[in-house]
Order: structure tokens, then sequence, then C-alpha cells
């Protein structure tokens, strides 16, 4: 895992006047995007008739209430959030789409405005395959997008064909873009992001239409090359579990426009108020069970039909993160025999429930 910077994001010094922003340390490890204090609300769409009836009336909705982010240079930030929660603003913002009601943000110390000054580092990844030309191959795709950001000169040649390689797509000739499977469109996707040679990547949900095996792929392919080999800093929006095991080194949870917790997924979990185990045995679980577990505070979720060697599992829900060992006891000793038992894995969505729930902000290095 990529070291995490451990700065504060109220430590943040402005710079001075007339000088060029410096590039701000965490320890040894460059900060790549600061978010400082954003607030952002849009005016609420009415129907024809309230606009007739109250033509003055405007009402409007606050989807980001003052969020504090840093991410260090290098490193693969996850975003994860129920739909609604704010991510696709946050990152339009980050994009220089949509401008911040309140608050700065920084890319690489510089402060980003109306201009393109400070954009320049950082490529937003548009998932939507529909961008792409599919009449046309994936050079064509590349030279006319370069062509529409002004990109010109012999450099581009040579430029597109840099990318195609890191992309693993330079031997698809004239091949159409129509003919390409879904993993190759993500990474021409990638590609023409990184034509720029932005250091910032914004990835909105990558795997979403890849098969299993395809997104397992396209994960190591951003894991080692795209974050090894380039060394640029992603910033991923995603509802996928396996997502945010493999790639990222940090979390950050948004709920209703707010960030409730950054950390590791590990250090996020640990702030949830449940747990859940699974106990393996040959016996039908007796009427006393309940009464035990409520003893212990915890509770019986399901107990599974027995399989063909007449195994099944009792799922028991525990409160906070204390150690079953007094329960498992106390079956034991009641009677209850059983095999193994096993702590279950808790989803994105337990955890979105659990840290939403508690509605209080938790920090694991830095906000």
């Amino acid at each position: 895992m990529t070291p995490t910077p451990t700065r504060q994001v109220d430590a943040v010094e402005a710079a001075s006047p007339g000088l060029p922003p410096p590039v701000k340390e965490s320890g040894t490890h460059p900060v790549a995007v600061s978010i400082r204090g954003v607030t952002k609300s849009f005016v609420v769409q009415r129907s024809w008739r309230e606009l007739l009836l109250r033509p003055r009336d405007r009402t409007t909705q606050t989807v980001l209430h003052d969020i504090r982010l840093e991410v260090g240079q290098g490193e693969f930030f996850g975003l994860l959030g129920q739909n609604g929660a704010g991510k696709s603003t946050l990152f339009r913002i980050l994009a220089g789409l949509v401008l911040p009601d309140t608050g700065h943000v920084e890319v690489a110390g510089v402060e980003l405005g109306g201009g393109r000054r400070g954009r320049e580092g950082l490529a937003p990844v548009i998932p939507s395959e529909r961008s792409l030309y599919w009449r046309l191959g994936a050079r064509e795709n590349l030279r006319l997008y370069a062509s529409l950001h002004g990109m010109s000169g012999g450099r581009v040649d040579g430029r597109i064909e840099e990318v195609l390689h890191v992309v693993g797509l330079a031997d698809t000739g004239l091949k159409q873009v129509g003919l390409f499977s879904s993993g190759m469109r993500q990474r021409l996707l990638i590609a023409r992001a990184l034509l720029p040679e932005p250091r910032i990547l914004l990835l909105d949900e990558p795997t979403r239409s890849l098969d299993p095996v395809s997104a397992r792929d396209f994960r190591r392919f951003l894991r080692e090359e795209i974050g090894g080999r380039q060394g640029c800093t992603v910033l991923l929006a995603t509802h996928d579990h396996e997502e945010v095991r493999d790639l990222c080194d940090r979390i950050g949870v948004l709920h209703q426009g707010r960030m409730l917790a950054v950390g590791s997924t590990e250090e996020v979990l640990e702030t949830l108020e449940f747990q859940r185990i699974r106990v393996r045995t040959d016996r039908t679980p007796p009427p006393w069970i309940e009464e035990i577990l409520t003893g212990h505070g915890a509770s019986l979720l399901e107990v599974t039909e027995p399989d063909l060697e007449g195994w099944r599992w009792i799922r028991i829900r525990l409160p906070d993160a204390r150690e079953p060992v007094e329960l498992l006891q106390a079956l034991m000793a009641h009677g209850l025999a059983f095999s193994r038992f096993e702590r279950e894995e808790l989803s994105l969505a337990d955890l979105l429930e659990g840290v939403a729930r508690r509605g209080t902000s938790v920090s694991g290095g830095k906000a």
C-alpha cells in the first residue's frame, strides 16, 4: 500500500501573495488534492404550475456540506456513498465543471478557480462508452480528442502511441472501437485521459460494465500500471466491494453531502457498532439459544437448512466489535456443539448503513 499523508487539512497554509503556491508536504509525501470547507447548493427544479403560481419563489438544496479532505500523491482514494450522497457533484467540482459556493480546492498546490490554471494536472475519466466514436479506431478517437482540446504538433502522434502502449491497445490497428470488448473500451477511456499527462485521475465506477474476470484484470491494470508505473493519484467513486479491497489505500464515506468517515477500509469498519459471526453445527438449535444470545447482547439472524452431510450454519449478530469468546463458551456450556465459527465479512452496504446510522465523523490518518 502507498503510504498516506498525515497532515490535517486545517493546517494548510495559504500561499504568499504574488508567489507560486507551494506544494504542501505531509511528512515526505506531497498532498495531491486538498479540499477545504467546500459547500455547494443547487436551485431545486419546480413544475410549470409552481413557476406560474409563485414565480419569485426560489428553493435551494445543499448537496455538499463543508467537505474537508486531503489525498496524497500516488494514493488510491475511494469515495463511497449512496446515490445522491454528493459524489458526482464533488467530482464535477474537482474537474472544474462546477464551482463551489464556499471553500477552496487545490490540485498539486494550485488553487482551482474559474480558469484552466490548476486543472491541467487532473483528468476526469468519463465512464460512458458512448463518449467514444465507435466507427473510428483507437488512434482516430485519441487524435480527435487531442484536437478538440487544443493539443497539436508532432508530439501528439508520439503521445498517442505512448498511451496506447500503456493501456495495451497498441496492436488494435484500424479496428473500429464498436468492435472492442467492454474492457478494451474502458482502457481506451483511460488512454484518452492520459493524453495530456495528468497527475490525477477521477474514475467513476470504472468496472461497472465489466464481467468479473475483466473487472479483476482491469483492477490489476489500474493498480500496477496507472498507480504503479505511471504514478498517478486516483480518486475513485465506487460501490464495488472488490474494487475497494483491491485498489483503495483509504476511503471516505459521504452521506447526504457530509463526509462522515475517512480512513482505511479496516479502520472505518472498526467504527461500526456490530459484527456478524456464524457457527457450524450438526444439531438443531435448541429453544434456549435466543435467551443465551440476548443475555450477551446478540441476536439470531438465520439458521440455514442442513447440507447433504447434515451440517448447518447459525448466523449471529453481535454488538460493536467485542470478542465472541464468552458467547461461544456459553453456547457450548449449554450443550450446543459446533465444529467451527467464522466472522462474516461486512459488505459495503453494511459499512454505508452503519456509518450513516452513527452520523459521527471518523478520521483515520487525516481527513
